[in-house]
């Protein structure tokens, strides 16, 4: 079933998690409207030497070990700005190719829309707009405090709280360690307001043996909760 998503990043360190997410729903051929707050921007850049710009956004920043054109096939969306949208027809080589290193396989070419942070004006500032869920990966406590609190200052904020307004699946992957009571608190009210809280914890009985293998044990996890088949690990049993 094709899924119409909102997909944020913020400011917790585990940005691979966020840029390995969206690789995997848009190869499956979601739909995706994604936000990058300024502080996740700063983590993308530490920890993965993504230079990301807010202001002029292009896919390719979040992918560019390939190649423009290539970019485009196995992502399957052409690299624009602000409004990304894939082309109709057939999946072309590379979006075979796609497949092959997303183990997900799209019914249709996604389509990408790119949100300023700032931008309360956006589509996903309002209830109006159907969505199927919202995954904010990672999600920073201070952005989990402003969602439980209804303390919105930026869009990511303000979409959480219309996610939960109007009862639609919401998943927080947080990446903070050691907890403290303000945000085992936080979590507790996240999870009392219908959000699914799913912590950045990789599994190890699928015997990893790469860094990648333990993104893809909590990606999958994520894709599992929206319900996108995926064969990123091996499955207990």
């Amino acid at each position: 079933m094709r899924r119409n998503l909102v997909i944020a990043m913020t400011g917790a360190s585990g940005a691979i998690y966020g840029v390995r997410l969206l690789e995997v729903l848009l190869a499956a051929g979601c739909d995706i409207y994604l936000s990058i707050s300024a502080a996740a921007q700063t983590v993308l850049q530490h920890e993965l030497d993504l230079k990301v710009d807010l202001e002029r956004f292009d896919i390719s920043q979040l992918f560019p070990a390939r190649a423009e054109g290539q970019a485009a096939a196995k992502a399957h969306i052409p690299t624009t700005a602000t409004d990304v949208r894939a082309q109709s027809g057939e999946p072309s080589d590379g979006l075979a190719q796609a497949d092959q290193s997303t183990h997900v396989r799209a019914e249709k070419p996604a389509q990408l829309r790119y949100c300023h942070y700032l931008d309360l004006a956006a589509p996903i500032a309002s209830g109006s707009l159907l969505t199927d869920a919202m995954v904010i990966c990672p999600c920073s406590c201070g952005t989990l405090g402003a969602i439980v609190h209804g303390a919105s200052v930026n869009l990511i904020h303000r979409a959480a709280e219309v996610h939960l307004k109007e009862r639609r699946r919401l998943i927080l992957v947080p990446r903070e360690t050691p907890l403290s009571l303000i945000h085992l608190e936080n979590m507790h009210r996240a999870a009392a307001a219908g959000a699914t809280v799913l912590p950045a914890m990789p599994g190890f009985y699928h015997r990893p043996k790469t860094v990648e293998d333990l993104v893809d044990f909590v990606v999958s996890r994520i894709c599992d909760q929206l319900g996108v088949a995926n064969e990123l690990i091996g499955r207990w049993g």
